[in-house]
């Protein structure tokens, strides 16, 4: 599966569970991390783990694995690293702190239009 593919795939997870602001980075010039950051924010706790468990859920449905999952318990900050693709679901508060968007200025946008384009299967 290529990581647009797999891009699309979480971004619709997120929305499913009413992520808020998702955006998409496209990082294959500016780092070796991943080629893709989605980042979302959920406005509680709750919905942070929801998104969270919805991406995982999609992504195994998919015959992906999951590469690590770090801080559903606190649901302040959780990673989903999917190896191409790293999912950052942020608590509202610690987005705005965090602002990884300014961090990774140099990244370009992925389009919406891109992001939740329908897979053509």
């Amino acid at each position: 599966m290529e990581s647009k593919d797999l891009l699309q795939i979480v971004a619709a997870a997120s929305e499913d569970k009413q992520g808020k602001d998702i955006v998409a980075l496209d990082m294959k010039d500016v780092s070796l991390i991943a080629d893709y950051f989605l980042i979302c924010h959920g406005n509680n706790e709750r919905q942070v783990q929801s998104i969270a468990r919805e991406i995982k859920d999609k992504v195994e449905e998919s015959g992906l694995d999951v590469k690590k999952l770090e801080g559903y318990e606190q649901a302040r900050w959780v990673l989903v690293d999917l190896d191409d693709v790293v999912c950052h679901i942020f608590h509202k508060e610690e987005r705005n702190y965090y602002n990884l968007e300014r961090l990774w200025g140099d990244a370009q946008r992925v389009p919406e239009e891109t992001l939740f384009a329908k897979s053509e299967e």
